[in-house]
């Protein structure tokens, strides 16, 4: 019979219907540590760092961002919403987003981030406004002293 439903079948549909509310996730798609309420929406998102929701989604095409995607949805964890703080920061100062890659992808939460701290002095002025500073810092040091 056309446009009936036949009740044999009505469990196994309904078994297979596996309809979440908006607030809700799968467990396999968070990661261990992050909860659903520490997910942003990608307006959200946009509104709080003041960036477009295509620079969003080119931050993640170019592997700088990794969103928890729930069907077209793209959910933000506090390790991205770090990361865009980071990518603007550098943006900000004048590094590439090459070069803000690379600082990023070298970051080890259990390390000491050495390698990491030496790129950004070598991508950087800031080795040199350093060395300046000190020198600067002694010349002024020997003045006070011979007075």
């Amino acid at each position: 019979m056309l446009g009936q439903r036949r009740p044999e079948h009505a469990g196994q549909e309904k078994e297979m219907m596996n309809v979440m509310s908006a607030g809700e996730l799968p467990a396999s798609s968070i990661s261990e540590g992050t909860s659903s309420e520490d997910l942003t929406r990608i307006g959200d998102m946009s509104r709080l760092f003041g960036v477009t929701l295509r620079a969003l989604r080119f931050y993640e095409d170019k592997g700088l961002i990794n969103p928890v995607r729930h069907g077209t949805t793209r959910l933000y964890t506090r390790r991205d919403k770090a990361r865009l703080r980071l990518i603007l920061l550098g943006r900000k100062v004048g590094f590439s987003l090459r070069e803000v890659k690379q600082m990023l992808d070298l970051y080890d939460p259990q390390g000491s981030n050495a390698r990491q701290l030496k790129l950004v002095l070598e991508k950087s002025d800031l080795g040199e406004l350093i060395g300046d500073l000190r020198g600067r810092l002694k010349g002024r040091q020997r003045t006070a002293a011979g007075r």
